[in-house]
């Protein structure tokens, strides 16, 4: 299995946060957004990882150059990050969409016990992980799901019948990584191509064939958006390294 993280963009939202540091370079608690996902992949026994930079990617190259020890990771630049959504950030990656992979938003945190669940799945095809909740809001991305835990519908937009939303973690196997790089290859060829999500072309696969989705619900994880979410997440990995230590 290897792991596709995404972090070209700079995360304007998070403000002051992000002026001279791209989002994955934030400090949770003593290490990087981006080494805790790291890590978080090494203690699952993920030894590959491609991480996509953009924004001030010298930082994310010498970061990762900096680690001991973990996966072994490269880096690919992907120029167009001011311009295009995420989607022209897998573009750029597409080659690397072949086989068993992890794709995985580089502004989102999972334990290690989540992880585990999403590689432990045996679902073949596209897999995508999702949680529940009691209500959601605009900036959720949110999800409909038949009984069977086929996906129907995702996207920010939608209202009627939403049950579950995305934590931007995907899984392919058997197929479903090539499947989904030939839907980005005909997504991108239209005019609207740079200015869509990713998670549009699994919508669209959704609706001309199977896409699964993988309830974790209540396990751990968080999403670093706005400033009040940095703070959210800096508790969650404190309580997580806390954990740790006390079972050492």
């Amino acid at each position: 299995m290897k792991a596709i993280i995404l972090s070209a963009g700079q995360g304007s939202r998070l403000g002051h946060l992000v002026d001279d540091r791209p989002k994955c370079l934030i400090d949770f608690n003593g290490r990087t957004l981006l080494d805790r996902q790291l890590d978080t992949l090494e203690a699952n026994g993920v030894d590959e990882a491609v991480v996509v930079t953009g924004f001030h990617d010298e930082l994310v190259d010498a970061a990762i150059a900096a680690r001991i020890g973990g996966p072994n990771v490269r880096t690919i630049y992907n120029p167009f990050y001011k311009v295009a959504d995420n989607l022209g950030s897998l573009f750029i990656a597409k080659h690397e969409l072949i086989g068993d992979c992890l794709v995985w938003n580089g502004d989102t945190l999972v334990s290690n016990a989540l992880m585990a669940r999403v590689l432990g799945n045996d679902q073949q095809g596209i897999c995508v992980t999702i949680d529940r909740k009691d209500g959601y809001d605009d900036d959720d991305m949110k999800v409909i799901v038949d009984e069977a835990g086929r996906l129907q519908a995702i996207g920010k937009r939608i209202s009627d019948g939403v049950n579950g939303e995305s934590i931007g973690l995907l899984a392919f196997r058997q197929g479903g990584a090539e499947r989904f790089q030939e839907a980005i290859e005909r997504a991108m060829r239209t005019p609207e191509g740079t200015t869509i999500w990713y998670l549009r072309v699994i919508h669209h696969l959704a609706q001309n064939g199977e896409v699964w989705t993988l309830d974790i619900q209540g396990e751990e994880w968080g999403e670093v958006d706005f400033p009040p979410d940095v703070e959210a997440a800096r508790a969650l990995v404190e309580r997580w390294d806390a954990k740790k230590a006390a079972a050492a």
